[in-house]
């Protein structure tokens, strides 16, 4: 029996509660190192800024979820309506 195998079946016999620790344990594993993030995490800073700016500005008009839902729905369906 592999390793993966191993480590799959020692990782089933945990509670249900373990186990998504573990999974999430693994996929934060896969992320990049910590470093190449920190550009990003204050890009996305200083994006939400901006955008927070244009909203008090008046720049931007914020769409209702209910309107924004439809939107996005007749996109992946392949239709585009009009905002």
């Amino acid at each position: 029996m592999s390793d993966v195998e191993n480590v799959l079946v020692a990782a089933l016999r945990l509670s249900a509660e373990e186990r998504a620790a573990l999974a999430a344990e693994l996929i934060q594993s896969l992320d990049e190192p910590e470093q190449a993030t920190e550009g990003v995490e204050a890009a996305w800073a200083d994006e939400i800024q901006q955008r927070l700016a244009d909203v008090d500005a008046g720049v931007v008009t914020p769409v209702p979820w209910p309107e924004a839902r439809r939107r996005i729905l007749a996109a992946a369906n392949g239709r585009r309506e009009a905002p």
